[in-house]
C-alpha cells in the first residue's frame, strides 16, 4: 500500500516494563511537541515541513531499506530503463520486515521522548508499524495518529482487512500492473512508478489520488520508492488493550479513499473503540483520496496542529 506479536529481538526487547519516564510526566515538564512520522509503503521517510512552520518539531523514521544509500534508485530505474535488470536485481528490501520497521520507529521515539510530548503519526501501511510501536512503548507516546492507516484490532494484519466486506471495493489490486519483477526472485515487491503506460497510470491515479491534477500526481509518483517489503502487509500487528490501548489516539478519515475504503476505515475505528471502551478514537474527516493533495493536506496539518498535545 502507498505512503503498506511482540516487537522481539530486533527491537531490543523493548516493552512497557522496565521503568522510564511516563508520557504524563513528560507532558508536565512542557517542551515542544515532536511528531514522529512513519511513511506508508513506497514512501520516502521525512518530517512534515508545514508543522515545523507552526512551531512543532517533526522527524521521519528512517525505515530500513528506504535510505538514500540503500540502492532503491539504481541505473536500471533511470531512462531508458533496463527491464531485464529491474526484473532480476536483488532488492535492498529483501529480508526486511515489520520487526525492523518497528525497531527503527522505537529508536526514534526514544531519541525524542525526553524533549517533550511525542505524537506518533502514520498513514496507510504505516499503521502496521504504529500498532507494533504502540504495543511496545506506550509510556513514551502521548498520542498516536492514524491518517487513513491500518489499525489492526480484530484481524491480524492489513491484508486480512482488505479481504473483508468493507475492504472489497479497494483498488489496491491495480498496483499489480506496475510490478516489474518476481518478488520471489528479488525478495521484495518492485513497482515501476516511472512507467509511461497510460492505462496503468490512469488506474493508479484513480486508486491513489483521483482528485489531483496530472502535475501533482506525477510529482507524487516521483517521490515514491520502487521497492517495498514483501511481508509487512501480512505480518501480525494486532494492537493490545493493555499497552497500545492506553494511548490517546486520533483517526483521520479520508472520504474518497479508494485504497482503504471509508467503510473499512470505520470498521477499524469501531473495533478499536470496542476494545478500549474508555479510550475512544478522536475522529476527524477530510474529503480526500488515499494520498491527499497539497490543498487537502493543509486540512490534515490543521488537525494535527490542534491536537491537545500541541496546546501551549
Amino acid at each position: 500500500m502507498l505512503r503498506a506479536a511482540a516487537v522481539g529481538a530486533a527491537a531490543g526487547g523493548l516493552t512497557l516494563a522496565g521503568g522510564g519516564t511516563t508520557a504524563q510526566a513528560r507532558r508536565g515538564r512542557g517542551g515542544t511537541t515532536t511528531f514522529v512520522v512513519v511513511t506508508g509503503a513506497s514512501g520516502t521517510p521525512g518530517g512534515i515541513d508545514a508543522l515545523s512552520l507552526r512551531g512543532h518539531r517533526t522527524v521521519g523514521v528512517d525505515l530500513p531499506g528506504h535510505g538514500a544509500t540503500d540502492a532503491q534508485f539504481a541505473h536500471d530505474y533511470q531512462c531508458p530503463q533496463d527491464p531485464a535488470s529491474l526484473a532480476t536485481r536483488p532488492s535492498p528490501m529483501a529480508g526486511v520486515g515489520l520487526d525492523a520497521y518497528a525497531a527503527a520507529a522505537i529508536r526514534t521515539v526514544r531519541a525524542v521522548a525526553e524533549f517533550g510530548p511525542v505524537v506518533l503519526y502514520g498513514g496507510s501501511m504505516g499503521g502496521a508499524t504504529l500498532n507494533r510501536v504502540g504495543n511496545a512503548v506506550p509510556h513514551l507516546i502521548d498520542r498516536i495518529v492514524y491518517d487513513t492507516a491500518f489499525c489492526c484490532v480484530d484481524l491480524a494484519c492489513p491484508e486480512d482487512y482488505l479481504t473483508t466486506p468493507e475492504g472489497s471495493t479497494t483498488l489496491a489490486g491495480t498496483l499489480a500492473a506496475l510490478v516489474v519483477a518476481d518478488p520471489a526472485v528479488i525478495g521484495a515487491v518492485r513497482a515501476n512508478y516511472r512507467t509511461a503506460d497510460p492505462e496503468a497510470l490512469a488506474a493508479l491515479k484513480e486508486a491513489l489520488m483521483a482528485g489531483a491534477g496530472d502535475a501533482e500526481f506525477y510529482s507524487t509518483l516521483a517521490h515514491l520508492q520502487p521497492d517495498e517489503s514483501l511481508t509487512v502487509g501480512r505480518e501480525n500487528s494486532q494492537v493490545r488493550a493493555d499497552t497500545w490501548g492506553c494511548i490517546p489516539r486520533t483517526y483521520i478519515r479520508h472520504t474518497a479513499d479508494r485504497m482503504i475504503p471509508l467503510a473499512l476505515q470505520d470498521r477499524m475505528i469501531t473495533e478499536a473503540d470496542r476494545l478500549t471502551p474508555r479510550n475512544h478514537f478522536d475522529v476527524h474527516t477530510v474529503d480526500a483520496g488515499h494520498a491527499a493533495t497539497a490543498e487537502q493536506f493543509e486540512q490534515i496539518v490543521d488537525i494535527l496542529d490542534r491536537l491537545p498535545e500541541c496546546a501551549g
